[in-house]
């Protein structure tokens, strides 16, 4: 059974309403979700690795991908703190949040480091 007409202008209408609403996203903004979806790229890829290969230093796979995941997880945060149109965080400047970014990235990867022995 096709797909009828309506479900494909529903998709198209859909698609075309979120990519005019993320072209007005500041491009700071757009930075970041670049940055993020790196980070999780760079865990599948690291997921499909030890499925292809295997997983024989488990911890080492282990911190990888908690390492690409936490940092995506950092970012998001950033993001969230960085946003002009979030009322919640309009007293915090951007230069506090990205320190406290870098300085959560620190400890996150200390802790990774850690992990791996």
């Amino acid at each position: 059974m096709g797909k009828s007409p309506t479900t494909k202008d529903d998709a198209q209408a859909l698609f075309h309403s979120l990519r005019s609403a993320y072209s007005a996203t500041p491009t700071n903004l757009k930075i970041i979700d670049l940055y993020v979806v790196f980070a999780v790229f760079t865990a599948l890829i690291q997921v499909v690795y030890m499925a292809v290969v295997g997983s024989f230093p488990f911890n080492s796979f282990l911190s990888g991908v908690l390492s690409c995941v936490g940092t995506a997880v950092l970012a998001v945060c950033l993001r969230i703190q960085v946003n002009k149109e979030n009322k919640e965080f309009k007293d915090l400047p951007p230069e506090r949040a990205f320190a406290d970014f870098v300085l959560c990235n620190l400890v996150l990867h200390l802790v990774i480091m850690n992990f791996l022995g």
